[in-house]
């Protein structure tokens, strides 16, 4: 099995080839750029996906990942990576600096799509706390401030392995991966269910 992951981060690439590892799904890596609209974030996914695929006439994937803060109600959401390359950690820090409600969710939405088809979506997500100062030197972006009470970390404190297992984009593609396989198996079986019809049962 073979999907395109549509992205110019190399961090999410590495992520995608370690979970769908186990899946049997082999990644290839393009970036040829896809415009975003403005909505929720399963919107966004959906659009790219779509846009993506007619465009290379190929199934592929995109992923669209936000920070969603309580107290700034869901910002910077859609608009996290323009947030980070203009505000970076140490706006989000000031815009918090006397809020009690440090509440959190990074959100990772999934789109896939093939040509001449309509998009599915698969999100995944993760509850956390806004820090008042970052924390940890791994992971990229927000990671550092965002704190997960079960590990008692941050993201940045997090090894790769700890994030992989509780990570939102590690839900969202296993629930894509999950769909994915199952309906390659389901083609296959449907496939040779017919060449057996047609060319007979001795065949095989």
């Amino acid at each position: 099995m073979l999907v395109t992951f549509i992205t110019g981060n190399e961090h999410k690439v590495k992520e995608a080839r370690d979970i769908f590892e186990k899946f049997g799904i082999e990644v290839n890596h393009e970036n040829p750029g896809y415009p975003e609209v403005q909505g929720s974030i399963e919107e966004v996914a959906a659009y790219g996906a779509k846009y993506v695929a007619e465009k290379l006439q190929k199934p592929i994937i995109v992923d669209d990942t936000g920070l969603f803060i309580r107290a700034l109600n869901g910002f910077p959401g859609t608009y996290s990576s323009y947030v980070q390359e203009t505000l970076t950690n140490k706006g989000i820090i000031k815009l918090l600096k006397d809020e009690q409600d440090r509440y959190a969710e990074f959100r990772s939405c999934i789109g896939y799509c093939a040509p001449k088809c309509e998009p599915k979506t698969f999100l995944g997500t993760v509850a956390g706390e806004i820090l008042s100062e970052e924390r940890g030197n791994n992971g990229f972006a927000y990671d550092p401030l965002f704190y997960v009470k079960e590990y008692n970390k941050t993201f940045g404190e997090l090894t790769t392995g700890e994030k992989d297992e509780c990570s939102h984009r590690r839900k969202s593609m296993e629930k894509f991966a999950k769909w994915y396989s199952e309906q390659w198996t389901f083609t296959s079986k449907t496939l040779l269910y017919y060449l057996k019809q047609k060319i007979g049962k001795t065949f095989f």
